[in-house]
């Protein structure tokens, strides 16, 4: 509701300072500009990060996970297991 109010405050504003098509795209572009500082604080708070480019798994990307075969326990990263030849695997 915050961010409701603070935006209708702004869009107001400047929609009596400045003329009708110039006031449009400002708004706009405030209205995009505070929608991503206020993301980006989120995230942020949630420890996800919110560097560009770092994606939703942070800065680890999604080779940190460790996969092991459920046959014979050997942990590796590919389709199948290079010691027994078995597709089925758990991630540990």
């Amino acid at each position: 509701m915050i961010w409701l109010g603070m935006s209708f405050a702004i869009s107001i504003v400047i929609s009596m300072i400045l003329p009708f098509p110039i006031s449009l795209v400002a708004i706009i572009a405030i209205f995009i500009l505070l929608n991503t500082y206020i993301r980006r604080m989120m995230l942020k708070r949630m420890g996800v990060g919110a560097g560009i480019g770092r994606g939703m798994f942070g800065s680890e990307g999604p080779s940190s996970l460790k996969y092991y075969c459920m046959n014979c326990g050997t942990q590796h990263n590919q389709a199948a297991c290079p010691k027994c030849g078995s597709k089925m695997k758990r991630i540990g």
